[in-house]
């Protein structure tokens, strides 16, 4: 019985799958071959002479190559075409503007503060510096204030990067090393 059983449905998927494959079968549409080209209006057989052409070979190999500044090798971009820049003679006089301001002085510590020095602490992951001022000693860490004025941003082995406050100007002072007094 169960043999009788997987025979029919067999049977039904075989018809099933027939009906299916009727159905696709028309009811695809037909492709209609449009004009084919004739072969006198293709331009690759329209050849007045086949003979090699010498003349045309011999000035192909004296032409000199003139390089665009682009390295073919590497994968950076070429630097874009130069611009020709206007004459100043055709200038258009106008309203002339003021010119920029001077840029602000380099930014330094204040003449008596000296960076002498750094640490870390024991237990922890963040680097300590150490400024004199005369005979004041200040200990920040990175990302504290010193002299309410410089926030110190990085503190590395010859030198400590510091950002002022108020204008958000960087600098770096480097590590002053001070004389060692005999004991």
């Amino acid at each position: 019985m169960k043999q009788k059983r997987q025979i029919g449905i067999l049977f039904a998927l075989v018809l099933i799958a027939l009906v299916v494959w009727l159905w696709n079968f028309h009811s695809k549409p037909r492709a209609v071959v449009a004009d084919t080209p004739v072969k006198d209006d293709d331009p690759v057989l329209s050849v007045d002479n086949p003979q090699i052409r010498m003349d045309e070979i011999a000035r192909a190999r004296k032409t000199e190559y003139k390089s665009s500044g682009r390295n073919p090798f590497s994968s950076i971009q070429a630097p874009p075409p130069r611009v020709p820049r206007p004459d100043k003679k055709r200038e258009i006089p106008g309203p002339q503007l003021p010119p920029p301001p001077p840029p602000p002085p380099p930014l330094t510590l204040p003449s008596g503060v000296k960076f002498y020095g750094f640490g870390t602490v024991p237990n922890g992951t963040s680097r300590l510096a150490f400024f004199s001022d005369g005979q004041e000693v200040y200990v920040v860490a990175e990302g504290e204030v010193l002299l309410q004025r410089f926030r110190i941003l990085r503190i590395g082995n010859a030198s400590v990067e510091f950002e002022e406050v108020s204008s958000g100007r960087t600098a770096t002072a480097p590590l002053e090393e001070q004389a060692g007094g005999s004991p």
